[in-house]
């Protein structure tokens, strides 16, 4: 379609308001040019706004004033080696730009006015391949006062949990509360600040956020103009090139010219029924999902009708997450649960439905999911698994939140089952008690010599990080023999899609052919990850979502 007729012009059109937004606007400003922010919900911020808000980004400055030594090479070979899809989004030029700007766009942000702080103890997911790092590569933003956005307060957009009032570092040491001293000192300093915010008045939060709160506050103090409920409904072209969009803005139709180009910032399509039985694995549950509410995917399907390649489309960033029967949230649960760290503490398994183990329950949430997927391709028995759960957990541990105790409405739902044998849980839940036996059986042996014959679940320090240092042999391991037992069904999770259109090193949204739309960039999960089908460390959505953000304002403005 071509178009001479404008409602306004811009020269850099964002639509969509998540991780890569505002580092792009932020840095076109800075070259001269205009932009503007559009958001079709009425909150700002995207799925990164309500997420732990973590971003992997190798050899970042933070690692550098701590004495961290990273580089180039280090972070080239820990990619090379972890990812193992070869697909035209994660070719060797893309992986050398998100390394190279990466650090450069982190220090860019924190001379804005982002502050930054580094996780201790964070390894990446794979930390037994060559240049993993043992300590941590991720970032988080240090906790931010929501009331300093004044009136933006109520445009940003929040997770429907209980607030997080501290960071997802603190978290970490937060769940072995009844385990460690540090924990306990962890817990009340916590209890502390929650105290000092009641005399203050101040709004403390963590998280995504803490993230997306300050680039908030740093756009609207750099006049970055943003419009909420504004969704795209047409790209528009000319001659090829995208020189605009179609935007309904207050109740009517306009076009908005964008001279320099339209970055599609607008997340997966994790919420999306028909895409996910159209594109993804099965069985799909677009209702198991922690994505925000816009995670609807009308760009990715407008970029395809524009001609552009996708890549991954049946893939997610999995977790795993429990719900009752009829497939229905646990009691009272406004979100999914999901079980990445409580699943991974000693004394829990997952099986599946002839209770067999079929993953290391310690590994990243991306790769578990992936494997309960394979499980199910494999028997038909993947899906519901079950998590089995021993009485010292239970006891010691969080689950679904929860620390110490199980709540009467997860017995009496049927959420959660119990029972005082492995054989009456077995029964109970469906699961072939013979098989089950076997299992645990095998899986207590592993647990007193400390070593996973089947998994290897607690020989690599990234297991380690999230298991509790005062069992031995191994902090991942702990038998299951003392009753009552406890199960939950689980289901395949996720906190968005994985697949997309595919941008070059550049951001710039490419053909099958490989030539590029003119005009057109992407970032986020609108696209497909850099990564491929690999999860290499936390925060490795957020993290390229905002470094090629700002790798395509630097296209851009380059011009």
């Amino acid at each position: 379609m071509t178009t001479d007729i404008w409602d306004k012009t811009v020269d850099l059109l964002i639509v969509g308001s998540g991780a890569g937004a505002f580092p792009a606007a932020l840095l076109a400003k800075d070259h001269g040019l205009e932009p503007l922010i559009l958001e079709k919900c009425d909150k700002i911020g995207g799925t990164t706004a309500i997420s732990g808000g973590v971003l992997w980004i190798p050899r970042n400055h933070l690692m550098a004033r701590e004495g961290i030594a990273d580089s180039m090479e280090r972070a080239r070979q820990y990619l090379d080696s972890a990812i193992r899809h070869a697909g035209p989004a994660t070719t060797p030029a893309r992986r050398e730009a998100f390394l190279r700007h990466g650090f450069e766009a982190i220090e860019y942000l924190e001379r804005k006015g982002m502050k930054l702080k580094r996780p201790k103890l964070w390894p990446d997911y794979h930390s037994d391949l060559p240049g993993a790092e043992q300590t941590s590569r991720s970032l988080l933003a240090e906790l931010f006062d929501l009331n300093e956005l004044g009136p933006w307060k109520a445009k940003l957009a929040l997770s429907t949990m209980p607030p997080m009032r501290f960071t997802m570092d603190e978290f970490s040491s937060l769940i072995l509360v009844k385990r460690l001293w540090s924990a306990r000192l962890a817990a009340a300093r916590l209890a502390l600040r929650t105290l000092r915010m009641k005399f203050t008045g101040q709004d403390l939060r963590g998280g995504g956020a803490a993230w997306q709160g300050r680039m908030l506050q740093i756009a609207v103090r750099e006049n970055i103009p943003i419009w909420t409920e504004s969704p795209v409904t047409r790209l528009l072209t000319d001659q090829g090139r995208v020189v605009g969009a179609e935007v309904t803005h207050q109740g009517r139709v306009i076009r908005i010219q964008a001279r320099r180009g339209v970055l599609l910032n607008s997340g997966g399509f994790a919420r999306n029924a028909a895409m996910r039985m159209h594109y993804g694995r099965q069985p799909a549950y677009p209702r198991n999902t922690n994505a925000g509410p816009g995670d609807t995917g009308e760009m990715i399907e407008a970029g395809i009708s524009l001609g552009a390649a996708v890549d991954c489309m049946d893939e997610a960033l999995w977790g795993v997450s429990s719900l009752g029967p009829d497939e229905q949230l646990p009691p009272g649960a406004p979100l999914p649960f999901g079980h990445h760290f409580d699943i991974s503490l000693p004394h829990a398994i997952l099986v599946d439905q002839n209770g067999r183990r079929f993953t290391n329950e310690a590994a990243s949430y991306m790769e578990v999911g992936q494997n309960l997927y394979r499980r199910h391709a494999e028997t038909g028995k993947g899906i519901p698994a079950w998590a089995i759960i021993e009485s010292r957990h239970r006891e010691r541990y969080l689950w679904g939140g929860v620390a110490g105790k199980t709540p009467k409405s997860w017995l009496s739902s049927g959420y959660m089952k119990k029972s005082a044998t492995l054989d009456g849980l077995a029964r109970e839940c469906g699961i072939d008690p013979a098989g089950l036996r076997a299992t645990i059986n095998r899986f207590n042996g592993f647990c007193r010599d400390g070593v996973d014959a089947d998994f290897a679940r607690g020989a690599k320090a990234f297991d380690n990080s999230h298991g509790d240092p005062t069992v031995r042999p191994n902090p991942n391991l702990g038998a299951i023999e003392t009753p009552p037992f406890y199960a939950a069904a689980i289901y395949p999770g996720d906190v968005s899609t994985w697949g997309g259109l595919v941008s070059d090193e550049h951001a710039r949204v490419l053909r099958a052919d490989g030539s590029a739309i003119e005009g057109l960039y992407a970032t986020g999960t609108a696209t497909a990850s850099v990564c491929g089908r690999t999860y290499p460390g936390a925060g490795a959505s957020i993290g390229p979502a905002l470094t090629f953000g700002y790798i395509a304002a630097l296209h851009i403005a380059a011009g």
